[in-house]
């Protein structure tokens, strides 16, 4: 079915509470386990209906922000949410008391009880009220960046649609560009910062209302860190810092040297890999969807369908318009067994990245959609990321189809690009510890921490107030999931450290590489993170020189590119 064709309904939380007391009171009187899992399907299929509900509602309101139906639902859903999750933790209890629970795990995997019991301590009816009002911010945060108009060169651009100004190759245009964005949030950093500081304090209230010194316990619940703590992430941290800057930091000083700048760079030169222009894909967004076609019909039989089926029921809104919130997302449409994409196009290489990195995250969800329940269709987060990443590194294989003549400067731009994200990814992970481990520092002190952790992850970075907001250190207030999804950003780094192992397999054999892609995929969400990697013969980045390895063979790569035609 179309996107467009498909049916919303606002479901009212008494309906939803009504029905779930009901199957509650049906899985603790079942006799057998035909009656109590007759009970559990019919919560999943409950659970399906609200999750298409409230999705339809967050992608439509979020290709339009202006929309004022669609915002008045989004608030619905902001409202109704906690409410909801309220009845649900009674299920979640009711199961795991179930005397059928060894029936339930040999069936449907453990993995649903260790996710329920993570779910259990992040929730409690006291704070509701609190989570309602978090709704509320990030999404006061999501209309504030869609809003943006930017005065540049007598027009007026969103955020997104800044992008190629801020990659231009003239030195002084760029620079204008740069500024522009920065003056922006400069001119929004009071609303900025007024939103962020009731963020923090609030998750505060919530994880000293469940019982915790701060917010960190309950994010990591959260984030369903069922495999790994904060220990884990610490060791991983300092794996970054001793392996993956120093090899940024050479990527860096090679693009001075090419560009004739001085080392460290300013944001705008850091922006510009090569003097002739950063790597742009060639044709319309119509040809990157062609060229992207051609790839999933290539790669195999199963992302053919998937693709196809994506473009045929026009399940992708990837144009940068107007009141569009920023980024780009996939969302899950459960009743309709298919996955949706949401992009921002503006014509540079990060167009044909965000399709094939969205497209990773569609096509596991297309591969599993139907996994029951609903919750291990998908994995963890940071599971999530490396069907993503990782479908980005196979894409190389047309690369000269989508960016055509600069299909070689591409390739050296992704994989220094998957190199250096690392460290910024992990410096944003590191910065939210902080800010949750001390949660009354002000505005100003939270900027202070962001630039001293500059100087640690990212420090080709000249920090000297020439670009307004970027060169004072306080572009953390641009990253979307530091407001909306607290911890959500080691993720991204524990999965690019996977797929990077990925990359290595392609370079040596495709299609082997392709094997060990889907025996990973394939498993949905049915074991924890560091399963699905063993499982498919991967190593996981927590493991001895996991990340040593990975940059080695990367930066042995990077220093023997051919970069002589490259200006």
């Amino acid at each position: 079915m179309k996107f467009k064709e498909m049916q919303y309904e606002r479901i009212s939380v008494e309906s939803i509470a009504e029905e779930e007391k009901k199957l509650i009171k049906a899985l603790q009187e079942a006799k057998t386990f035909a009656e109590a899992e007759a009970a559990f399907l019919a919560i999943d299929k409950l659970d399906r209906h609200v999750s298409t509900m409230s999705a339809l509602a967050s992608i439509r309101h979020s290709i339009d922000t202006t929309d004022k139906f669609y915002d008045e639902e989004e608030n619905y859903w902001n409202n109704a949410s906690p409410q909801i999750q309220e009845y649900s933790q009674e299920w979640t209890k009711a199961l795991l008391a179930s005397r059928f629970r060894k029936e339930f795990e040999e069936k449907y995997g453990s993995i649903l009880f260790t996710n329920a019991e993570l779910a259990l301590k992040t929730f409690s009816p006291s704070i509701i009220p609190e989570l309602q009002q978090e709704n509320e911010l990030v999404t006061a945060y999501e209309r504030l960046l869609a809003s943006a108009q930017i005065p540049f060169e007598g027009g007026v651009y969103t955020i997104s649609q800044m992008t190629p100004f801020k990659n231009d190759p003239d030195d002084a245009r760029r620079l204008a560009a740069w500024k522009a964005e920065g003056q922006w949030y400069k001119d929004n950093q009071e609303e900025l910062d007024r939103l962020y500081d009731k963020l923090v304090h609030l998750r505060d209230t919530i994880g000293k209302k469940l019982g915790h010194d701060n917010f960190l316990p309950v994010g990591y619940c959260r984030m369903q860190r069922n495999c790994y703590d904060k220990a884990d992430v610490e060791k991983f941290r300092e794996a970054v810092q001793k392996y993956v800057v120093p090899v940024a930091v050479k990527v860096y000083e090679r693009q001075a040297k090419r560009l004739g700048k001085t080392y460290p760079m300013s944001y705008a030169d850091n922006a510009m890999e090569f003097r002739s222009g950063n790597p742009k894909p060639q044709g319309t967004p119509d040809d990157i969807v062609t060229a992207a076609k051609h790839f999933y019909e290539w790669r195999s039989p199963e992302t053919a369908e998937f693709f196809n089926h994506m473009i045929d029921d026009e399940l992708m809104d990837l144009l940068s318009t107007k009141g569009k919130q920023g980024g780009g997302y996939c969302a899950e449409i459960a009743d309709y067994d298919t996955p949706f994409i949401f992009a921002n196009f503006n014509d540079t290489q990060h167009d044909v990245e965000v399709m094939t990195h969205e497209a990773g995250h569609a096509f596991e969800s297309y591969l599993n959609r139907h996994r029951v329940p609903m919750e291990t269709i998908t994995p963890s987060l940071e599971a999530c990321e490396v069907h993503s990443m990782s479908m980005e590194y196979f894409a190389e294989a047309f690369a000269e189809e989508f960016f055509g003549k600069d299909a070689k400067k591409y390739l050296y731009s992704h994989l220094t690009g998957g190199l250096t994200f690392i460290p910024y990814g992990t410096m944003v992970d590191h910065f939210q510890h902080i800010v949750y481990e001390n949660p009354d520092l002000t505005p100003a002190e939270r900027h202070a921490k962001w630039k001293e952790l500059i100087g640690i992850y990212q420090p080709w970075m000249k920090l000297d107030g020439d670009i307004p907001f970027y060169a004072e250190g306080q572009n953390w207030q641009r990253q979307h999931h530091i407001y909306s999804l607290p911890f959500y950003y080691i993720d991204y780094c524990l999965a690019q450290t996977v797929a990077l192992q990925f990359w290595n397999r392609i370079q040596k054999d495709q299609n082997d590489a392709w094997k060990h892609y889907m025996a990973y995929t394939s498993q949905g969400g049915s074991v924890v993170f560091t399963e699905l990697l063993k499982n498919a013969g991967l190593d996981s980045p927590f493991e001895g020189d996991c990340l040593k390895q990975v940059c080695e063979t990367a930066a042995a790569y990077l220093d023997n590119y051919d970069l002589s035609d490259l200006a």
